[in-house]
């Protein structure tokens, strides 16, 4: 074992006897009391030195066997120690790529926090290079959302799209300039090769059978369909168990969400069922909306809203293929200009609808949307 302090989080001394790690709540960690010499000793735990020479200078410092091997069992307990050779096979060959290791660093940084053990971080990383992901939409929301998954490595980020790249779609950390013209399932593989810190895993590559879907991240370019998006286009994501996030902008207004666990959470067939029965001119209405979308030449799609919905939805995405089921599970975060105030509507399971939802007593992260704002906002 070769122990290091995290050093994603910053470190202060807020007396003579207590260190505080992290500035922010969410992860701070204050540990006392501390004498100078464990302090000394806690600025060599730097995953240079293994447990035998810690002990060794621990003891030029005039701490015992024992205090060195419980700071180092605290500092673990903690939450605040990594391990240098901790992760497995798996984050041993993601060391092997110091290439990819410097493009993910801050990632890396960020995943020490989530993953609290030793060797978290690479573990995060290695599970991230064997998913795949489909992201249904490659203008100024759904291109985006792509490159940050791609470039986060995430190693198989599938775009579909229709037709050819247009002006409109271009956006930076997206389609660029340059792409105007191509294919749009083209451009975007270019786009999510470059965005990508190496190469993913290619199809077929493990000698195993093709991954299965973990995510569907539906942004088309048409900000209507995730405001009001078709069952029927969700039907097989609800039939085969594959979760889906919905993101984009439609007149101004921002949403991320709601990321569909199917039978667990409020599917589209739940939200238009919702829907009608609080307004039953809705059907009348969403007719001629989609009607006059299919001719309208652009959305009002604001490219700073834009790029804040991309990049929230992607955290969000990126949260739930880590594990965690982030605050959009079962509800939807809305911000409209000018104010861009995100706030969180409950989307339920609809006792009609056939995806069995409704048949959970407590719905999956509707409680958590429905109170107050998670540190942090959304």
């Amino acid at each position: 074992m070769y122990p290091k302090v995290k050093p994603a989080l910053a470190r202060a001394w807020r007396d003579l006897e207590t260190v505080q790690f992290g500035v922010t709540p969410a992860h701070a960690v204050v540990l006392g009391p501390v004498d100078t010499a464990t302090g000394a000793l806690i600025d060599r735990i730097d995953g240079t030195r293994g447990m035998e020479l810690l002990r060794t200078e621990g003891g030029a410092m005039g701490l015992s066997e024992g205090r060195v091997d419980g700071l180092v069992r605290g500092l673990a307990a903690a939450g605040l120690l990594d391990d240098a050779t901790a992760g497995g096979p798996r984050a041993q060959a993601v060391r092997s790529r110091p290439g990819t290791l410097e493009r993910l660093e801050p990632d890396l940084g960020s995943l020490s926090l989530v993953h609290r053990e030793p060797g978290g971080d690479l573990r995060g990383v290695a599970a991230r290079r064997g998913i795949r992901v489909q992201v249904r939409g490659s203008g100024r929301v759904g291109g985006v959302i792509a490159a940050v998954l791609a470039g986060a490595g995430v190693g198989r980020v599938e775009v579909l799209d229709g037709g050819r790249v247009e002006p409109a779609d271009v956006a930076p950390g997206g389609m660029t300039p340059g792409s105007v013209g191509r294919l749009r399932a083209e451009a975007a593989r270019s786009m999510v090769r470059e965005a990508a810190p190496g190469r993913g895993p290619r199809a077929g590559e493990s000698g195993g059978p093709e991954p299965g879907l973990a995510l569907v991240v539906v942004a088309p370019r048409d900000g209507l369909q995730s405001w009001a998006p078709d069952p029927q286009s969700a039907a097989d994501w609800v039939a085969t168990g594959t979760p889906h996030l919905y993101a984009g902008v439609l007149e101004g207004t921002g949403l991320v969400g709601p990321l569909v666990l199917p039978g667990a959470t409020a599917c589209a067939g739940c939200m238009e069922r919702d829907r009608v029965a609080r307004d039953p001119a809705w059907p009348r209405m969403l007719v001629q909306w989609r009607s006059a979308h299919r001719r309208r030449a652009a959305a009002a799609c604001d490219l700073g809203l834009a790029a804040a919905v991309a990049g929230l939805a992607a955290a969000h995405a990126l949260s739930f293929l880590d594990g965690e089921l982030p605050a959009s599970t079962g509800a939807r975060w809305e911000a409209a200009l000018p104010t861009l105030h995100w706030q969180p509507t409950p989307v339920r399971a609809h006792p009609d609808c056939p995806c069995g939802a409704d048949a959970r007593a407590e719905p999956v992260g509707v409680a958590a949307a429905a109170g107050s704002d998670p540190p942090g906002g959304p």
